[in-house]
């Protein structure tokens, strides 16, 4: 079995990205279990005193369902043209103690939609950047940025093709053949 953890950089009940993160479960491959981390939306911004002092119990779980997992995806929105900024702050908690925090090692990859023209690729791009510096391992190949705009996301062919495509890609990314 292979576990992926799913962060969803949206809160909206409705976001169009917690229903792409919610069909990953019917694109899956068999022996693939995608693990949608509930929870971000209430991690106090991260804050090395809290840290430190104790951790919420919302900080624990977030934690160690993504250390439980084989792979990490993100699924996100764009705002602002940069991440939202709920994922922001789970990939703070995620990347720490440094060195040593929950995302070191994980294949990671995102995916999402936006209705802007660009379809999400800077919230992409920044979420890369940033999980590359916590010590995640970006499968640069991952990555369904599509505006909302121009097609039905959730019932396209194509898209969820692609989808399915990435999640895959994602799945059957060998870390140690990339280190060799």
């Amino acid at each position: 079995m292979t576990h992926v953890a799913v962060l969803v950089g949206s809160l909206r009940a409705d976001s169009v990205n917690r229903q792409i993160a919610e069909s990953l479960r019917e694109l899956a491959p068999e022996g693939v279990v995608i693990d949608i981390v509930d929870g971000l939306g209430d991690l106090p911004f991260y804050n090395e005193d809290l840290d430190r002092d104790g951790v919420t119990e919302v900080v624990t779980q977030v934690r160690a369902r993504v250390a439980q997992a084989d792979r990490v995806l993100a699924v996100t929105p764009e705002y602002n043209a940069t991440m939202p900024a709920v994922l922001n702050n789970a990939i703070d908690w995620l990347s720490r103690p440094y060195g040593a925090g929950a995302l070191v090692g994980k294949p990671f990859g995102v995916i999402g939609v936006t209705p802007t023209p660009y379809g999400g690729k800077w919230a992409h791009e920044d979420a890369r950047r940033s999980v590359k510096i916590a010590g995640a391992i970006v499968v640069e190949d991952v990555d369904v940025s599509q505006s909302s705009i121009d097609v039905d996301v959730l019932h396209d062919a194509e898209v969820r093709e692609r989808l399915r495509r990435a999640l895959l890609t994602l799945v059957e990314f060998d870390a140690e053949a990339v280190a060799a």
